[in-house]
């Protein structure tokens, strides 16, 4: 009989950028997603309260004044219905303070931040996910899709995902450690930009990648860096480490002329 694998049933969906980085997120359910829209409610409506009882108290019975505050209630229910998602998910990286209380947060479906219009898209078509009433088309969208995203979420390319807790890495350590020649053909300070740092790191982070994949992937990038520093690496994946770990010793020391 032949061994048949199917996906696992759980909400785990994997992110591949164009840069060919693959994440995993575990997409939000609509139970979690639900309970985070509450909380976002709640507080807009104590905000709401909150601006009545300072309007209409200092209006007093003046009718002229009572329609201005009925005039700035409706501007600030207004902004607060309409604003609220789209501003938070803008500037606060993707969350409204109910995604954050949750641990959820608004990314596009590439892996990357969520943008203004990227927001805007899918708050507008919060209307349609709401029909005929509390949000049933949303949630049937959501069922039938693998990564639980409604309606607003498709047309705007955006998904909701948790995120894990955040644990700071462990150090990387080069196995076996550099030999003194290894270190001695490199540049004291390589020429690398922070992000080509980042990157390298990035790379030498993925314990999950096949050797054969390692090596293909240092490949593409080896060649450029090599001619920089004048080397000719024989295992691309090493060169990679040690560059690495130059840099980071590099960083380390202290210029000329300042102090440590």
């Amino acid at each position: 009989m032949r061994n048949i694998q199917t996906e696992p049933l759980d909400n785990t969906t994997d992110v591949e950028t164009p840069e060919c980085i693959r994440f995993r997120h575990h997409a939000a359910g609509p139970v979690r997603r639900g309970l985070a829209y509450l909380i976002d409610l709640v507080i807009r409506l104590l905000v709401v309260m909150i601006t009545a009882l300072l309007a209409f108290g200092a209006a007093g019975v003046e009718s002229g004044a009572n329609k201005a505050s009925k005039g700035l209630l409706l501007l600030v229910a207004f902004v607060l219905e309409w604003g609220w998602n789209v501003l938070f998910e803008t500037f606060w990286r993707g969350q409204t303070l109910g995604k954050r209380i949750l641990g959820l947060r608004v990314v596009r479906e590439g892996g990357y931040p969520v943008g203004f219009i990227d927001s805007m898209l899918r708050n507008v078509m919060r209307t349609a996910d709401f029909l005929p009433v509390g949000y049933v088309l949303g949630v049937l969208v959501m069922a039938g899709d693998r990564r639980c995203r409604r309606l607003g979420d498709r047309i705007a390319g955006t998904m909701v995902v948790i995120e894990s807790p955040v644990a700071t890495p462990p150090p990387l350590v080069l196995v076996p450690p550099a030999s003194a020649d290894e270190l001695g053909a490199l540049p004291h300070r390589p020429p690398l930009a922070t992000d080509e740092v980042e990157a390298i790191e990035l790379f030498l982070r993925r314990p999950h990648l096949s050797n054969e994949r390692r090596a293909e992937l240092a490949q593409i990038i080896v060649p450029e860096l090599s001619e920089r520093m004048g080397v000719a690496p024989r295992d691309p994946a090493r060169f990679l480490a040690l560059i690495y770990e130059r840099a980071q010793g590099a960083r380390k020391v202290p210029s000329a002329g300042r102090t440590p």
